[in-house]
């Protein structure tokens, strides 16, 4: 079992920054790519960002690309996002996912570990 656990999260102005981190546990060497997710109210939980803990390799999705940073400390077995110029519709819980695979999927479904989530709301 791989155990993630979220922080960071918080509220923030429009245009500010947040740092969210994420800390795994356990059989860390059963997984080795990572991911941020995250779900406002009402809708679907979306993509945000992926990476393996070894090369480095990212994956953002569009509505972030550019805002938010992805990367991960396999020493540490810490994940973090880089949050810049947020949007109110940025607000939203944010999850940490785990998986072993050989690609870095958008679908929720890949993924076989979560957190319990951090908030992050973004005023106007």
């Amino acid at each position: 079992q791989v155990q993630l656990v979220e922080s960071g999260g918080g509220l923030v102005q429009a245009g500010g920054s947040l740092r969210l981190s994420c800390a795994a546990s356990g059989r860390t060497d059963s997984t080795n790519v990572m991911a941020w997710f995250r779900q406002a109210p009402g809708k679907e939980r979306e993509f945000v960002a992926a990476c393996t803990w070894s090369s480095g390799t990212t994956n953002h999705a569009d509505s972030v690309k550019g805002r938010f940073t992805i990367s991960s400390d396999n020493a540490k077995n810490a994940l973090y996002l880089q949050m810049n110029n947020l949007k109110p519709e940025d607000t939203a819980v944010y999850y940490c996912a785990a998986r072993y695979g050989f690609r870095l999927p958008r679908d929720a479904a890949e993924y076989n570990y979560w957190g319990q989530g951090t908030q992050v709301t973004v005023s106007s």
